[in-house]
């Protein structure tokens, strides 16, 4: 099972009210999404996700908890999303799908500009099809496989 240690990047929203470490040093996936929710989401051209194991992360402790709203949208693949941000500056820094039975899944995509010192290199560009800016040609441009939430 994966464990936050004191070694492991570092998440933090714009104010710092929410700050926790991520389960393990790298993602297990890197996305930079180019669908609607995520330019809507991220109020530009596309969103970065990482995607970490939920195990030994989430849920965070209470006193985090207490300064998080979350937001709940069904996706265009029928996953619910719990969408958890900042209530003092309003950051969006998690999202967590639920399985079809209402529990969680194993894992949560974090906001990637919010992990401190993280690398978009190697980053999948995803939903390309909608996207509003140029995508490099040499980029991956492959659909997320069985992850959601990015």
């Amino acid at each position: 099972m994966a464990t936050a240690t004191n070694t492991n990047p570092r998440v933090a929203c714009q104010c710092g009210a929410i700050t926790f470490r991520v389960s393990q040093p790298q993602p297990l996936a890197l996305y930079i999404c180019h669908c609607t929710e995520c330019r809507k989401q991220s109020s530009t051209a596309f969103g970065t996700s990482a995607v970490y194991p939920a195990a030994g992360m989430w849920p965070l402790p209470a006193v985090q908890q207490a300064k998080l709203g979350v937001w709940t949208r069904i996706s265009d693949r029928g996953t619910t999303l719990e969408c958890y941000f900042c209530r003092a500056c309003g950051v969006r820094l998690v999202h967590r799908p639920l399985l079809a039975d209402g529990t969680p899944g194993p894992t949560v995509t974090v906001k990637a500009g919010c992990v401190e010192g993280l690398s978009l290199e190697g980053a999948r560009h995803i939903w390309a099809r909608s996207a509003v800016v140029p995508v490099p040609e040499q980029a991956d441009m492959g659909e997320p496989a069985d992850v959601e939430g990015a």
